[in-house]
C-alpha cells in the first residue's frame, strides 16, 4: 500500500484535467460530474476489494480466487502467501502432534497426564490396558475414581513421590506395576507405570533359589560338621570311624552333586545357541539303556522301542544330559521288579524321545512345577532316591535350547511318562 497514496492522487488529477475542459468549454456542471464519477468508480473499486478483504478476514482461509487490480493484487497476494505458509506450519504441527501421540501409544510403559488436581487429562493405550482407563470417558475424572486400590489413593493423597509405588493389582492375577508421579510443565503431573511384573517374578524367583541351595547344601553341611565334631571329641573303635567316614563321604558327593548340576545349568542358561551337530540317536539310545541297566543293577526290567529312522542336530553334550536326566529319574523313583522303557519315534512332523516307567507315579497338581529348581513333590524320598532337585530344570533348559518341548504325563500308582517332542527342523531322516 506504499504506492495507493501517490496512484490515488495521480488518478484524481488526471480525472480533474479532463472535467476541467469540459467545465470550463462547455456547460460546468458536466465537468464537475465527469470529475465526481472518476472519483465514484475509485471508491467504488476500492470499496469492492476492501468488502472482499472484510468478508475474507471475517473466516480466514487459504483460497486463490482472492485477487485483485493493481495495489489490491499485491495486498491479496501477500495476504494468499501467508496464509498459505501458516496452514502449512500447521499442518506439520498436526502431523508432528500426531506422530508424537503415536509414539506414546505404542510406548511399553503407560503414561497418562494429569492436571493439577490429579484429573485425567490423557493416556495411552498401554495405560489403558494396565489401569482399566478409558482415553475417552474418564477424560476429567480424578484418577483415584478409576484406581480404587487403598494403597493408590493414599499414594496420591499423600502427595510424596520421591518414591515409587510398587502396586499390585486386584483385578489382574500376579500383575505388578511401578508407578512414578513427576511434575511437569506449571501444576500439571505426569504418571508413568511401569509393568514389572517379570522382574517381580524373577526376584521371587532368585530369592527361592538362594533359600533353595542354602536349605539343599545346609543339611550335608550340618551332617558333616556333626560327624567331625564328634569324631575330634570322642574316639571310636575302627568299624565305627569307618562308618562315619563313610556317611560324611556320601554327604560330601551329595553336595558335590548340587554343585556341579548348578554348574551344568548355568553353562546352559549362558551358552550361545546349540550348533547343528548331527547326533547318531541310535547309539546314544543305546548308550542310554546300558547307563539304565548299571544302575537299576538287575532291579528293573529296561526296554527300548524304536520306530522310524532318523537322528537330531544340536549339542550332543546337552541332549546327553537331558535325556540321561529322565532315564535315571525313572530307575530311582520306579521300585524293584519294575519296567522303564525309552523310546525313540520319528515321523514327518518331528521327532519324539520319551521315557516311561512303571513307578509311583505323580499327582497331577505336581506336574506343572515339575522343572522348577529344587521342586520336590516328597523332600525326604527324593533326597534317599540321590536327586539333586536340578535335573529336570536342567532337561527343560536342554530342550528348549533344541525347539523342543517337555510332555510329562503321570498317574499316581501307575508310572509316568516323559515326552520330549522335537521339530522336524532339527530331524535328519536316514535310511
Amino acid at each position: 500500500m506504499s504506492s495507493y497514496l501517490p496512484r490515488a492522487l495521480v488518478f484524481a488529477l488526471l480525472t480533474a484535467v479532463l472535467a476541467f475542459p469540459l467545465g470550463y468549454f462547455g456547460q460546468p456542471w458536466m465537468g464537475w460530474a465527469l470529475f465526481y464519477l472518476g472519483l465514484g468508480l475509485q471508491l467504488a473499486y476500492h470499496y469492492r476489494n476492501f468488502a472482499r478483504l472484510e468478508r475474507w478476514s471475517r473466516r480466514p482461509m487459504l483460497d486463490a480466487s482472492l485477487e485483485g487490480d493493481g495495489e489490491w493484487d499485491s495486498v491479496f497476494r501477500r495476504l494468499y502467501s501467508h496464509e498459505k505458509e501458516l496452514l502449512a506450519k500447521i499442518e506439520q504441527r498436526e502431523r508432528d502432534i500426531a506422530r508424537l501421540i503415536a509414539a506414546v501409544h505404542v510406548m511399553n510403559d503407560g503414561v497418562v497426564l494429569l492436571d493439577g488436581f490429579f484429573q485425567i487429562q490423557f493416556c495411552n493405550k498401554t495405560a489403558e490396558r494396565q489401569l482399566g482407563l478409558n482415553a475417552t470417558t474418564d477424560r476429567g475424572a480424578p484418577i483415584s475414581n478409576i484406581v480404587r486400590q487403598p494403597e493408590f489413593i493414599d499414594y496420591i493423597d499423600s502427595r510424596d513421590f520421591t518414591r515409587p509405588l510398587i502396586l499390585r493389582l486386584e483385578r489382574y492375577f500376579e500383575r505388578v506395576l511401578s508407578l512414578y508421579v513427576i511434575t511437569y510443565a506449571e501444576d500439571s503431573w505426569l504418571l508413568q507405570v511401569k509393568d514389572v511384573t517379570q522382574t517381580d517374578k524373577l526376584d521371587r524367583m532368585r530369592r527361592d533359589f538362594v533359600a533353595n541351595v542354602s536349605h539343599e547344601l545346609r543339611t550335608p553341611l550340618t551332617v558333616l560338621a556333626g560327624f567331625l565334631e564328634t569324631l575330634q571329641e570322642i574316639d571310636f573303635d575302627a568299624d565305627e570311624r569307618q562308618r562315619y567316614l563313610g556317611m560324611m563321604a556320601e554327604q560330601s558327593k551329595r553336595m558335590q552333586s548340587i554343585v556341579q548340576d548348578l554348574l551344568t545349568l548355568s553353562s546352559i542358561e549362558s551358552a550361545p545357541p546349540p550348533e547343528n551337530d548331527p547326533v547318531d540317536m541310535a547309539s546314544l539310545v543305546d548308550k542310554l539303556r546300558r547307563d539304565a541297566e548299571a544302575l537299576c543293577a538287575g532291579r528293573h526290567t529296561i526296554a527300548v522301542v524304536s520306530e522310524g529312522q532318523g537322528d537330531l542336530c544340536g549339542c550332543e553334550p546337552e541332549l546327553v544330559s537331558a535325556f540321561g536326566n529322565l532315564v535315571a529319574n525313572a530307575v530311582r523313583y520306579t521300585p524293584d521288579g519294575g519296567t522303564v522303557t525309552i523310546s525313540w519315534k520319528v515321523s514327518a512332523e518331528g521327532a519324539e524321545f520319551a521315557v516311561s516307567d512303571t513307578g509311583i507315579g505323580i499327582d497331577a497338581k505336581h506336574i506343572p512345577r515339575l522343572t522348577e529348581r529344587f521342586y520336590r513333590v516328597d523332600r525326604g524320598r527324593s533326597r534317599d532316591a540321590g536327586g539333586t532337585g536340578l535335573g529336570l530344570a536342567i532337561v527343560k533348559h536342554s530342550l528348549n535350547r533344541h525347539q523342543a518341548t517337555l510332555e510329562i504325563t503321570s498317574k499316581l500308582g501307575e508310572g509316568s511318562r516323559f515326552a520330549a517332542h522335537f521339530p522336524s527342523s532339527r530331524v535328519v531322516l536316514t535310511a
